[in-house]
This record gives structure tokens, sequence and C-alpha cells, in this order.
């Protein structure tokens, strides 16, 4: 893998991370004002830093997990068990 395909792998990991852990915590507002641009479903205090940094951790951990079954040619199409059979 070369680091262009690993930071790759990386983003899509940590985009996918991501809105996984968005929603964890959050509490909506129970009564909003409309005149001040509030509505409802809006989160009281989302903590996007903290859940940006759990995201980046999370996401490290499964970028490395996916970085070593691809690098220990576990899943290989050119040989072992999932190899296309040589004519």
């Amino acid at each position: 893998m070369t680091w262009f395909n690993g930071a790759v792998l990386y983003l899509l990991v940590w985009w996918l991370t991501l809105f996984a852990v968005l929603p964890i915590g959050t509490q909506p507002v129970a009564e909003a004002n409309l005149e001040d641009g509030g509505w409802r479903g809006l989160p009281q205090a989302p903590r996007l830093g903290r859940k940006a940094l759990i995201t980046t951790g999370v996401a490290a951990v499964i970028w490395l997990v996916l970085y070593g079954i691809i690098v220990s040619d576990l899943f290989s199409f050119r040989s072992g068990w999932l190899a296309l059979p040589e004519n």
C-alpha cells in the first residue's frame, strides 16, 4: 500500500467513524425559540472538538487493523484461497 492509498483509506474510515460518533451523547433542546434561530432538534452542546478527537483515535485503530490485513495478504486475489485458478 502506498502512502496515498493509506491516506485515502484513512480519510474514508475517518468520515464513516465521524458519522457513527456524532449522535453519541447529544441531547436535543427541549424548548427552542425560533426567533433566536433555534429549533427543537438542535443539540444543546454538540462538543464537536471532542468528537473529532474521538473520531481520530477510533479511525486510527480501525485503519491500523485494515492496514495489517491488507499488508499481510490474508485476503489476496494473487495467492491463497481467494486466488483465481490458473489456466
